[in-house]
């Protein structure tokens, strides 16, 4: 190493193979070219470990897994059971020369949810911003465009129904609703929806018509029944042909070990009744199957088994999943029914399809939320219990189907809808098309909107009532004064 006192001769007259210098900077180079050369390997190595990493996670775990792993955030309570069906939201549904990749996402809210919203008469359809008048709205709110409101995989940002934008979204449009109603002038516009006022889609139980229709109804109606259900009827006029079977009518082959208690738990169904013998439901195309599908059961059973479609038991059906199992439930299930698949057999099972088990018992088998739990000490539970002994007339129980399963008068004949959650999509839904029969609209909605009454089953009495009914009565006598003291003097 030089120093400052070394003259030129000095400096070159040292021998170049003993400077230090240059033996420190050799041995650097080298150090470094190696470091570079493991850096390089080490980074290959473990590229290369990464990927055998996927290809050998890609051959031994199971593909839902995977799936869940790629899932871009939780999903709501709605669409849980289906959030592996990726195409189910975000394929193309329609004819591409009708129906660009942006709507793709719209286009499977409708298939799924069209008709519904139709059946309900929808408060705000995409038709009605269609009209120039409400065109400005849409430019601060896009209500033809169902993610506007309802987003998937944000779960920091859903509430209830699968909302996902500020909960006070009706002041957009109707800010100046106090002017025109002066008894919304101090409520607030986060509290539109609380139960027993408005929806956005569905009001069929809160048209301020219907409101007023059954103002001053007592809360329980005396002799309340629900509608009894007749399928026979209508079966027998479609199919003359068929007569009821008895045991001795079985047209089961020779090779099928039909005993003596399947074939009496048969002919009480009323499946003997229409005449619908053992191979109108075992045999496909003159092959006999043990095993019934929903695809028999749909033969007949066609309402019921698109209905059970759409609700939470049969929703992955309908998406080709597997069937849906209690241990996927968000909600509390009791552990002996994890695995237990459902179909139209879990709870109509054997040859008898037995209703009364449908309707109760067979929920309470898988079912272990509070409000389940609560059933059997309510006050629905004895009139079931009553019924059911012979104590009390037909349709004057209340099972858990009675609420959940509701039973429609379609003109034709009284069925009943496989959609466990229709009476709760809005749970208002529920009040015009079950606890009307039994009790008045406000009592209804007032039980409906108390979160105790529903964790409790109804099992204690309605305390906190709803003032929506009162309101409309009032709303409309107000006009009637108005129209009165505008009328003319005779």
């Amino acid at each position: 190493m030089t120093t400052p006192n070394q003259t030129p001769e000095d400096r070159e007259s040292l021998p170049v193979g003993d400077s230090n210098c240059e033996t420190a900077t050799d041995s650097v180079v080298n150090s470094t070219a190696n470091t570079g050369h493991r850096t390089a390997w080490v980074t290959w190595a473990a590229l290369s470990a990464g990927v055998i990493g996927v290809f050998l996670y890609g051959i031994y775990v199971p593909a839902s897994q995977i799936q869940s792993a790629m899932l871009p955030g939780e999903t709501t309570h709605g669409h849980h059971q289906i959030e592996l069906a990726c195409n189910v939201c975000h394929s193309p549904k329609a004819d591409p020369s009708d129906h660009d990749a942006a709507n793709v996402m719209q286009n499977a809210c409708i298939e799924c949810h069209g008709q519904q919203l139709q059946d309900a008469n929808d408060t705000h359809p995409a038709k009605k911003f269609n009209d120039p008048v409400n065109a400005e709205k849409l430019l601060v709110l896009n209500a033809q465009d169902c993610l506007t409101c309802h987003r998937e995989h944000v779960p920091e940002q859903t509430q209830p129904m699968g909302l996902t934008m500020p909960s006070d979204y009706c002041w957009h449009c109707h800010q100046d609703v106090a002017q025109s109603r002066p008894s919304h002038q101090a409520m607030a516009f986060d509290s539109c929806a609380t139960a027993g006022c408005h929806n956005y889609h569905d009001n069929r139980a809160l048209y301020e018509k219907f409101l007023d229709d059954h103002h001053g109804e007592p809360d329980l109606i005396d002799q309340g029944r629900v509608p009894r259900r007749d399928i026979i009827t209508p079966w027998q006029q479609n199919h003359p042909e068929r007569h009821a079977l008895d045991q001795n009518a079985s047209d089961a082959p020779d090779t099928v070990s039909a005993t003596n208690a399947i074939l009496n738990d048969w002919a009480d169904t009323a499946h003997a009744s229409a005449g619908v013998n053992c191979t109108d439901c075992h045999q496909i195309d003159s092959l006999w199957s043990d095993s019934v599908s929903m695809q028999q059961c749909e033969t007949c059973h066609q309402r019921q088994v698109e209905t059970f479609q759409t609700g939470k038991h049969g929703m992955r059906l309908a998406a080709g999943l597997s069937p849906m199992k209690p241990e996927l439930a968000r909600l509390p299930m009791h552990s002996g029914a994890a695995h237990r698949e459902l179909n139209c057999s879990a709870c109509h099972s054997g040859h008898r399809f037995d209703t009364q088990f449908a309707a109760v018992q067979a929920c309470l088998s898988c079912h272990a939320d509070s409000h389940s739990l609560a059933y059997q000490g309510s006050a629905h539970a004895e009139l079931w219990s009553a019924e059911t002994m012979g104590e009390a007339a037909a349709g004057s129980g209340v099972s858990c189907a009675t609420c959940h399963l509701p039973r429609l008068n379609d003109g034709d004949s009284v069925w009943v809808n496989h959609d466990q959650n229709a009476g709760l999509r809005p749970s208002e839904t529920m009040a015009r098309q079950v606890c009307l029969h039994c009790h008045s609209l406000e009592y209804s909605l007032s039980a409906l909107s108390d979160p105790h009454l529903l964790r409790n089953c109804f099992s204690s009495p309605v305390i906190v009532r709803t003032k929506s009914v009162e309101m409309a009565h009032q709303w409309f006598e107000s006009k009637k004064r108005s129209r009165t003291r505008r009328s003319p003097t005779p």
